[in-house]
């Protein structure tokens, strides 16, 4: 086994992590006190190639693999301290993206993929619901067949780049006499159809440079050929692609941002003093510290090693579940002891370490929350 970065991967992170320190982190602390999306801060991540990292070289993208883009991601969320810009790039691609990508017609990909790919279109997917999130089969949007059309109706909300995108991924059920694997189709909506409304943008507790909107769809016609996949395959196929991106790579960015908080943390131990002392020769701050950098390896390896699995092709479900519930908890763990380390300060968000609580809660809830990835562990155990 070799769990060493190749020097071309350790240069790669090193020119990320340069990159977002350079162009991403200023005016991050005024971004977030104002949950502003900045479109300058996106373009010169897109310049910088990360808008097509995984897509097919033949589409405008670099064709990486999955462990190479949540390097890319977790080195993002290092530098840039943006977790907001880490959530729509994260989203952009493994769920916005990479199912068009993956599933597909020659025509879909022609259309969406090169401009997807220099950022100058920005994916999004839609599936969860008021009343239907960790419950996918509950999902009540409706696409009507009418003729070589599908009329959708319904709402989709907490959807990320739901106000960005060009385009977005509707999954909407087109078979209401159907078992869920069968029921549900999804369709490329473009989202300047008519019908197609952001009738909602909600504010969040933390990612809030990234915005989070309500979806409606009000007789939005669509033409047959706006499948993506095959018809009624939605949930097994292109859906759970979403989720298995989702889990083996967009959560590194999480992964990058314990990482932030352990570095800073350290930084802050060495330097203040209380009782004549740096507070970093008190044994209940060692404590905390090596209990962060011990959830932070793990929650690493979990993540590469999913990711690896992917990308060679390994079973890889249980090792993506157990990533995505371990590296969500941890990083909230982590992001505590942050906070009660910096004492006062870290309740401040000049400090930026309160931030990095309120980031961080969102893995524990988005993609699948701990306790499905916790039922979907048991399940393949008791199999």
């Amino acid at each position: 086994m070799d769990f060493l970065l190749s020097e071309e991967q350790q240069a790669y992170v090193a020119s990320v992590r340069a990159f977002a320190r350079e162009h991403v982190a200023p005016g991050i602390l005024e971004r977030d006190r104002a949950g502003r999306w900045d479109q300058d801060v996106w373009e010169k991540v897109a310049g910088f190639g990360l808008a097509g990292l995984p897509l097919p070289t033949e589409y405008g993208g670099s064709g990486a693999d999955v462990l190479t883009t949540g390097l890319a991601l977790e080195a993002l969320a290092y530098g840039g301290m943006d977790a907001g810009l880490n959530l729509s790039l994260g989203a952009h691609l493994t769920i916005g993206a990479m199912p068009i990508a993956l599933h597909g017609t020659e025509e879909q990909k022609q259309r969406w993929l090169p401009r997807m790919a220099t950022g100058a279109s920005i994916g999004a997917f839609a599936i969860t619901e008021p009343d239907a999130g960790s419950d996918t089969a509950g999902m009540k949007t409706s696409a009507r067949r009418e003729g070589d059309t599908f009329v959708l109706n319904g709402t989709k909300t907490f959807i990320t780049n739901g106000s960005l995108a060009d385009v977005v991924t509707v999954v909407a059920r087109t078979d209401p006499d159907a078992p869920a694997g069968n029921a549900f189709t999804a369709f490329l909506v473009e989202t300047d159809s008519p019908g197609f409304e952001v009738s909602k943008e909600l504010k969040k507790l933390g990612n809030r440079t990234s915005p989070t909107v309500e979806l409606s769809f009000t007789d939005v016609a669509v033409p047959e050929s706006a499948i993506l996949g095959d018809e009624g395959t939605a949930l097994w196929a292109v859906g759970f692609e979403c989720f298995d991106w989702e889990r083996c790579c967009m959560i590194a960015s999480a992964v990058g941002g314990m990482q932030r908080g352990l570095d800073d943390s350290i930084r802050y131990a060495k330097q203040r003093e209380a009782f004549g002392k740096p507070i970093a020769t008190f044994g209940a701050i060692q404590h905390k510290l090596a209990q962060m950098a011990i959830r932070l390896e793990n929650a690493r390896l979990l993540q590469r090693q999913a990711a690896w699995l992917k990308d060679n092709g390994h079973e890889h479900q249980m090792q993506a579940s157990m990533a995505k519930a371990y590296v969500g908890e941890a990083a909230v763990e982590s992001a505590l002891d942050a906070i009660q380390l910096h004492g006062g300060w870290g309740y401040i968000d000049e400090f930026h370490v309160e931030r990095g609580l309120r980031d961080a809660k969102l893995a524990t809830i988005g993609g699948g929350t701990t306790e499905i990835q916790e039922m979907v562990i048991s399940r393949l155990l008791l199999a």
